[in-house]
């Protein structure tokens, strides 16, 4: 991480959503056609990130720098639902900090799904010692799109949630 960053990470409160939402949309289109578009008006995706507080078994984390969100992080239950950085920090070394909090709080394993078009996260979680589990047609995501589900083992020292 470039040593002029000064990254905090704490829970997301609900006063966070909207600014989280924004997040999640600016990442999505930066990250175009690797990703594809969300189906979900940006309307929808701040009344979904929202509920994201209320929902049993979830939690939101955020990294800032020096007071600006620059990621967050979406758990619930045992898979990293998102993980997004502002389109102008990619590399900048956030999303292995967040990485690395998700695996922390689950120790013994941490599911995700990612797209197959998506290289460079599939990059990512390969060096952080994900392995691919299946590949689907994305008949069943939203999206519509090929993805590819893949977890991380865990450490198996640790004693069971």
């Amino acid at each position: 991480m470039p040593s002029d960053v000064d990254l905090t990470v704490r829970p997301a409160t609900p006063e966070d959503a909207d600014t989280l939402a924004a997040l999640f949309l600016d990442a999505r289109a930066a990250a175009y056609p690797a990703i594809p578009h969300p189906v979900h008006p940006p309307d929808d995706v701040r009344r979904w990130m929202r509920s994201r507080f209320d929902a049993p078994a979830t939690e939101l984390w955020l990294a800032e720098d020096r007071g600006s969100v620059v990621g967050l992080l979406l758990l619930e239950e045992d898979w990293l639902h998102s993980l997004y950085v502002s389109p102008d920090r990619t590399g900048d070394g956030i999303g292995t900090v967040l990485l690395d909090l998700a695996k922390s709080l689950r120790p013994r394993r941490l599911g995700l799904w990612v797209f197959e078009t998506n290289l460079g996260a599939r990059r990512f979680y390969d060096r952080h010692g994900f392995v691919e589990l299946r590949r689907t047609d994305g008949s069943e995501n939203e999206e519509r799109q090929p993805d590819i589900e893949m977890a991380w083992p865990g450490d198996r020292t640790s004693p069971p949630r």
